[in-house]
């Protein structure tokens, strides 16, 4: 076995540990110098290590757990600042009132965020947590959102938290539709390490025995209110029983873990919760690979190239940039896992042996940059529940229902592949619905103190599919904040995705109304890629090296030292949200990476 190595310390300038997030192109600058590697242990300088990870959200966080674990001494490199679990959580326990808008947004946040302000990310409560348009700009070929995370931690801070399995549905829809290529392994590879970060993580959920969604080591499910809990109710007496409402499967704890407390229904997770009561690298992984002693976090680190010996076939390093300094540092290991969140992560990649391969590291098959996923949503029906105007509910529970995919399964077959599942939750209207009544006076105030009307609505999320020609390159005529140059994204929904969105809003009427909905309207706010969140692609798995960029264990196929476990690695999107996916392949491939260090394999 490999030897246990002792903790590290570089750097003389303090400490820290500052969707999705991690190195690439672009980062923040910090407000001050203080700086930048830390693992609580003893001063010395060394550039050698076990294994780099690079980037620190939720994949990330998960590769320097695990090899931290198994006795490797990691670098883990961070882009952007540091954000310390709960001390600089600082607006966790604000309340409304104080922030000098109310945690709107003003003009000038429209100026400067231009792309963050086409959706809810542009706010005064967060803003520090999500990157700079300015600083980290991007080349839109066709408009594709792209919202990052650049500090410890990433999106993992940011995101939804709805977290479910890919089933064999998934895993063998590629090959059986004849789409792309083959996924490399099957539900039952990945199904021992879904086991293994749900029990770690702490998924909250119900068993469902659903083939289509395959249940997990779930803490207690947060249940239904009485809305969904009606509406559910009634779905199961129509269509066979084949659409099921189900409590939302989330990363939010029911039950305490080490260090970590329940949820506390406060609807504040994307401000960081200081209670631990969700999963992020913060209270969850980066604690378990602190305490282990062989972790260096470097922050303020911009990786600009892995690092290739062209002789061995083999990554040698990671070349950094410091974000301050500029100065560049040649960082040296083993293994290499990159986290760094999918268009960083390629990006990374095209910048590397490119004395080898013009195209970059992993290039050789033609595939790496293209099949850009995301999934589409914002489509699907509201409406009013009738009957529970004496009943309300407690708190702001972190997840509503989920109606998992039944479209183009069973024997079902529409004119389009794939299908869509769908997120929604019931409430009572509050104080709101009155900003655009012409009301005044004393008896309009006090109705508005008083619960509305009950509603419930269901957002189909779809899987859009993997197509050569969205893609992702590099801008050499356009550089960032710190004269590198920046992605360019080429990338449209299809003519697959439109018709399936109009199964997502009639499907999800037809539903509301035969569980006794009233007044159900149908809607398709519009959709771009990217604004799911789940970027997704660009340097797939697969089975054979001339058409995918990685094997069946993560491995660059031109560099089997080097493993890419975010959702850059993705063959397909599937319907679910893709982030305890990203988790179970990150587990098993440093699992896989320690055992073939020890082969001396690597």
């Amino acid at each position: 076995m490999l030897t246990p190595s002792y903790p590290v310390r570089e750097g003389s300038h303090g400490h820290g540990i500052g969707h999705r997030g991690g190195s690439g192109p672009c980062a923040e600058p910090p407000v001050s110098t203080t700086h930048r590697a830390w693992n609580g242990g003893t001063t010395v300088q060394s550039n050698e290590y076990d294994a780099i990870v690079v980037g620190s959200g939720i994949s990330g966080g998960w590769a320097a757990k695990e090899l931290t674990e198994k006795g490797l001494r990691v670098l883990l490199l961070e882009r952007g600042r540091n954000v310390e679990h709960v001390k600089d959580y600082l607006n966790a326990t604000k309340g409304p009132w104080e922030y000098p808008h109310r945690g709107g947004r003003t003009r000038a946040m429209e100026e400067a965020y231009p792309v963050l302000r086409r959706d809810y990310p542009l706010n005064e409560k967060n803003l520090g947590w999500w990157a700079s348009d300015r600083l980290s700009p991007y080349t839109e070929v066709q408009r594709f959102d792209w919202f990052r995370g650049y500090q410890v931690g990433g999106r993992s801070l940011l995101w939804g938290r709805q977290s479910y399995r890919l089933s064999d549905h998934d895993f063998e829809a590629n090959a059986r539709d004849g789409i792309a290529v083959d996924w490399p392994i099957r539900y039952a590879d990945l199904a021992p390490w879904y086991d293994h970060v749900e029990r770690h993580a702490g998924i909250s959920g119900s068993q469902e025995g659903l083939s289509q969604l395959p249940d997990g080591q779930f803490q207690p499910a947060i249940p239904l209110n009485c809305g969904e809990a009606q509406v559910a109710e009634r779905l199961r007496g129509h269509f066979g029983g084949r659409r099921r409402m189900i409590p939302a499967r989330v990363a939010n704890l029911t039950a305490p873990l080490p260090g970590r407390a329940p949820c506390q229904y406060r609807n504040a997770c994307w401000l960081g919760c200081p209670f631990g009561g969700y999963f992020s690298t913060q209270s969850s992984t980066l604690p378990a690979a602190m305490a282990t002693g062989n972790l260096t976090l470097r922050t303020f680190a911009i990786a600009t190239e892995v690092l290739y010996d062209r002789d061995r076939q083999r990554a040698t390093g990671v070349r950094v940039m410091d974000a301050v300094s500029r100065e560049t540092t040649e960082f040296r290991a083993r293994i290499v896992f990159l986290c760094a969140s999918t268009i960083n992560t390629t990006w990374l990649l095209m910048r590397s042996a490119t004395d080898v391969w013009p195209d970059g590291l992993g290039s050789s098959s033609g595939a790496l940059g293209h099949n850009l996923m995301d999934h589409h949503f914002r489509a699907g029906a509201q409406g009013r529940l009738e009957g529970l105007d004496d009943r309300y509910y407690f708190g702001h529970k972190p997840g509503g229902f989920y109606i998992p995919r039944f479209r183009n399964l069973f024997g079902d077959r529409r004119d389009y592949l794939r299908g869509f599942g769908y997120q929604g939750r019931a409430s009572r209207e509050n104080w709101s619905r009155g900003v655009r009544e012409l009301g005044v006076g004393g008896g309009f105030k006090d109705a508005l103190a008083q619960p509305g009307q009950w509603t419930i609505g269901a957002t189909g999320f779809g899987e859009m599919l993997p197509v050569h020609d969205n893609r992702m390159s590099i801008d050499e005529t356009r550089t960032d904040a710190w004269g590198l140059p920046v992605p360019k994204i080429d990338c449209a929904i299809g003519e697959n995705a439109r018709l399936m969105r109009r199964d997502m809003m009639n499907d999800a009427a037809e539903m509301l109304e035969a569980s006794g909905v009233r007044d159900v309207t149908t809607f398709d706010s519009g959709y771009w890629p990217g604004m799911g969140i789940h970027e997704m692609g660009t340097a797939r798995m697969g089975r054979d090296p001339r058409s995918s960029v990685l094997n069946a264990w993560n491995q660059v196929w031109d560099a089997p030292n080097v493993f890419v476990t975010d959702g850059s690695c993705m063959t397909s999107a599937g319907c679910q949200n893709p982030s305890l996916t990203y988790m179970a392949l990150t587990a098993r491939a440093a699992d896989y990476a320690v055992r073939e260090l020890n082969r001396l394999n690597l």
